[in-house]
């Protein structure tokens, strides 16, 4: 049963795992795209690690063994037991059935033509070459430009996915990195850390999120344009066998492709993210309620309808879109199992599946719009 309480103690432990072991958010890292994409690799990732770490460190058991308990008070056994059983099917998964899996993607119209239409160009190619014919020199790397929320990370697995199944990447694995990935504590040391990770994403896709992060420092930030220069080069040295997706806000973005001159010609396809409309937050609600075996009352949904509506209305910088949505989606389920405690010992299995009104909570304006 999905947790607020289980999701904060759980990103807690790994918080602290990190700093006993002096890593930089190592995992808390996999725990967040546990929690935020419910990602099934990265549940196995995290478990595949704790056991490593027990097996060379006993000193670290028991902090092993909370993690552990709070991942499965968090999802329950039989999720982690689906996510196991969903990755050996994905990993033997069809380009049709890649693309159903886009196309089942909620809202996304443009971006799912877009990426389709990757697809059909790269099959061209592929036929091109069979035939003894040259083939486009374009490259594979792309940028993702849109706010939070809006499905990057899980659009970006999908096309890695793809491309391996299209045999255009060997592995067709996927990194996710920020700029504490990819910059040293000291000078001379990026290039480095940046030939490394290009290492491991090789025959697969490195997705660098906030990558304006990078270069936040604009001019003054020497470690910053190191890492550029590494991965500028990268970008075209392994452009055979490596994706790379930068990702994040469209304007910093703008800035992120100004700060190295060859940096942008380096990516062929940028794809735009919009944030969610009215209906498809409600649509990603109903989704997360099928997908957990909810079912919520009309009544129920009209007033998530009437919540999202005010939030929007709202139009704070910091909305979250899709994962607005899941967070959202997890308070209401400490609601209603709150609710159910309180009424009966043994609920019944249409109990334990059915959200009503009282669980959905009223939306408060903020002190300043109360005031405008």
């Amino acid at each position: 049963m999905i947790s607020s309480e289980y999701r904060q103690k759980l990103l807690d432990e790994c918080q602290k795992l990190d700093l006993q072991l002096q890593k930089d958010k190592a995992f808390e890292k996999i725990a967040l795209d546990i929690v935020d994409n419910k990602n099934d690799a990265a549940v196995l990732a995290l478990i595949n690690q704790l056991g490593h770490l027990k097996h060379h460190q006993e000193t670290f058991a028991k902090n092993q063994a909370i993690i552990l308990q709070l991942l499965y008070l968090y999802l329950g056994s039989k999720q982690i037991d689906e996510s196991y059983q969903r990755l050996k099917t994905s990993s033997n998964k069809s380009l049709d059935d890649l693309q159903e899996d886009l196309n089942k993607l909620v809202g996304l119209t443009a971006v799912k033509e877009q990426v389709n239409d990757l697809i059909t160009f790269n099959k061209i190619q592929q036929a091109r070459v069979k035939a003894g014919l040259k083939k486009s020199n374009k490259t594979l790397h792309m940028a993702f430009l849109g706010n939070p929320g809006t499905a990057k990370t899980t659009v970006a697995r999908i096309v890695g996915k793809m491309y391996k199944s299209l045999g255009l990447l060997s592995k067709g694995h996927f990194i996710e990195a920020s700029r504490t990935d990819l910059i040293a504590e000291y000078q001379g040391q990026t290039a480095i850390k940046v030939k490394k990770l290009v290492n491991r994403a090789k025959g697969g896709v490195l997705f660098i999120d906030e990558a304006y992060s990078i270069t936040e420092n604009e001019k003054s930030d020497s470690y910053g344009r190191e890492c550029l220069t590494e991965l500028t080069k990268a970008l075209e040295d392994y452009r055979d066998d490596l994706v790379v997706i930068v990702a994040g806000y469209s304007d910093l973005m703008d800035k992120f492709f100004q700060s190295n001159p060859g940096l942008k010609s380096r990516f062929n396809t940028f794809i735009d993210f919009p944030d969610y409309t009215l209906d498809e937050l409600v649509d990603i609600f109903t989704f997360d309620c099928n997908s957990y075996e909810y079912r919520p009352t009309e009544t129920a949904l009209l007033k998530v309808r009437e919540w999202f509506d005010c939030k929007l209305k709202e139009q704070d910088e910091n909305f979250s879109n899709g994962r607005l949505v899941r967070n959202f989606f997890d308070d209401v389920v400490l609601a209603q199992s709150k609710r159910l405690s309180k009424e009966t010992a043994t609920p019944s299995r249409n109990q334990l599946m059915q959200i009503i009104e009282s669980d959905i909570p009223t939306y408060t304006l903020k002190t300043e719009d109360v005031n405008k």
